[in-house]
């Protein structure tokens, strides 16, 4: 047991922003594969035949998530991480071990009880809220799958904090594999529950879609059980037990329901697009979910892998009382990203058709068309992400919130007049997403600059320019290898398609790179420095 303790230790060392940064991104990527090879199984098995089945799936996630989004999610760890630092900083590690297990018990006792109601409700929920165009048989396929997937917030909500904790003190290898094993234990339901499930020949279990929610249970439990392998090392002392007087689970609680509203309103209007999408054509719910999936992708790989690497090291430098190095990193940070988020925008528009065809054998056109519009938000949105993180750093989760209550609003109204009045359809609710996220970032982006004085100099904007022009040459590119490997009607086999849509990406990415180092961008330079390392240095 010594020994296994130890090899988890070792695993789970304090590592450095770069190293955190590349460690999420690479599970990331791997997460992000996984779900979509999840995803092709998936579209494979049901959406063909079962685009009713399908899209009661997706609408079966839409609850349990709000839950766990509004209570927990990206509001606990940029609410808990600055004062959990702070009492560490100090010194105090009773104080941080006894903030830590109060919120664990606490939101463990408050997803049991929505978890609870979830399954109490399901059926009005489906009918009347979130999917009310769907059949008979997709809402009752819809309720019986959201009940299996109600247990989600609870499981969630413990993994979260336990996650939390390693994040706080730079612990990230066990953090970053718990959304891969998430993805595992789906595709385990996918290839294996869905064909029923026999225990000494008697069957408990008969299979069909409904085999994938149990996926998606056993996916939490093994998210969990990682998560918690991970404080191995750390000294946690866990008691049963909420330390209501505790200063800073006070201080948290206080932080907590800004960024929770904050969470929940951007769910809300998720909700609203599913409601919306169940009243087109069979099939729609589950196109508009798999194409936003796709554009999530690179968002969550350079903007949430960044900036959640990046978040406690802005915390530190706030709390050594240096606002100047805080500036400094935050303003390095988000060159960064948008350096690395133009290219991937640029070339996601012009291989759309190759991306969908990954997740749908054949491809689909609407798909296409939505993830073609959705490319404007995987610029913003990746810049989103750390700009809300630099005012939850200062511990002010109001100003992001006040912000998202009016790009909420926005999104709200642009998806139901551009869908409803205009007559945009699905398109309508990607035009709506891709404008509020430039008006979003845009806004902060004022605020940010009024708070951190010199933060987008001439020095920044000028190379926010360079960095476009080279993704202009980027654009170019893209186009010609698109128009001279283009991705043949009805061509379904993914060793196919993928060699093809290899080399464009190679081919365009390098010649962004090789602008980037004519118009002398600082970015480029370690990348070209280790791709020399890696093609060069054992020939040299």
């Amino acid at each position: 047991m010594g020994r296994v303790a130890s090899v988890v230790s070792r695993a789970n060392r304090k590592v450095t922003i770069q190293l955190a940064a590349g460690l999420l991104a690479g599970s990331t990527l791997i997460a992000s594969g996984l779900g979509l090879f999840r995803d092709r199984l998936l579209n494979g098995l049901y959406y063909e035949n079962y685009k009713v089945g399908i899209d009661a799936y997706t609408a079966a996630f839409t609850v349990p998530d709000f839950m766990f989004f509004v209570l927990v999610s990206g509001a606990l760890s940029v609410t808990f991480i600055p004062v959990f630092n702070q009492r560490l900083g100090s010194g105090n590690k009773k104080s941080a071990w006894q903030l830590s297990t109060s919120l664990i018990n606490l939101m463990a006792l408050a997803t049991l009880v929505a978890s609870i109601l979830i399954i109490i409700f399901a059926r009005p929920l489906i009918e009347y809220v979130i999917a009310p165009g769907l059949s008979e048989s997709g809402l009752a396929l819809a309720t019986s799958m959201m009940r299996v997937i109600a247990v989600n917030p609870f499981l969630f909500a413990i993994a979260t904090v336990i996650a939390s904790i390693q994040q706080a003190v730079g612990r990230f290898t066990f953090y970053a594999m718990a959304p891969i094993l998430y993805n595992i234990g789906i595709i385990i339901g996918a290839v294996f529950f869905t064909h029923g499930i026999n225990i000494f020949g008697w069957q408990v279990f008969e299979g069909g879609i409904m085999g994938v929610a149990l996926g998606v249970a056993l996916g939490s439990v093994l998210q969990l059980l990682v998560s918690s392998i991970g404080l191995i090392g750390l000294g946690f002392d866990y008691q049963f037990k909420i330390f209501w007087k505790n200063k800073g689970f006070r201080k948290v609680l206080t932080l907590l329901p800004a960024r929770s509203m904050d969470q929940g309103m951007d769910y809300i209007n998720n909700i609203v697009e599913i409601n919306l999408a169940s009243r087109m054509t069979a099939g729609t719910v589950r196109a508009f979910q798999q194409a936003s999936t796709l554009h999530m992708v690179p968002i969550n790989l350079i903007g949430v892998a960044i900036s959640t690497a990046a978040f406690p090291k802005m915390t530190e430098r706030l709390g050594q009382g240096r606002p100047d190095l805080f500036r400094n990193e935050l303003q390095s940070i988000l060159r960064i990203i948008i350096w690395l988020a133009l290219p991937v925008a640029t070339i996601a528009y012009f291989t759309r058709g190759y991306l969908v065809n990954f997740i749908y054998n054949g491809g689909d056109p609407l798909m296409a068309g939505i993830l073609g519009i959705l490319v404007v938000a995987i610029l913003f949105r990746s810049v989103y992400h750390i700009a809300a993180r630099s005012f939850y750093a200062q511990q002010d989760t109001r100003t992001p919130l006040y912000i998202s209550f009016v790009a909420i609003g926005l999104n709200i109204f642009l998806a139901i007049w551009l869908t409803m009045q205009v007559g945009l359809g699905a398109y309508g609710l990607a035009w709506a997403q891709s404008i509020v996220a430039v008006v979003e970032v845009t806004i902060l982006f004022l605020v940010m600059s009024r708070r951190i004085k010199g933060l987008f100099g001439g020095d920044f904007i000028g190379s926010v320019g360079k960095m476009m022009s080279a993704a202009g040459f980027t654009a170019l590119v893209a186009y010609i290898g698109v128009f001279l490997l283009p991705l043949q009607g009805g061509e379904q086999s993914f060793f196919t398609t993928f060699p093809k849509f290899c080399l464009i990406v190679a081919v365009s990415l390098a010649t962004y790179l090789w602008f980037s180092k004519i118009l002398q961008l600082k970015e480029a330079g370690p990348v070209i420095r280790r791709m020399n390392k890696i093609l060069f240095g054992r020939i040299r």
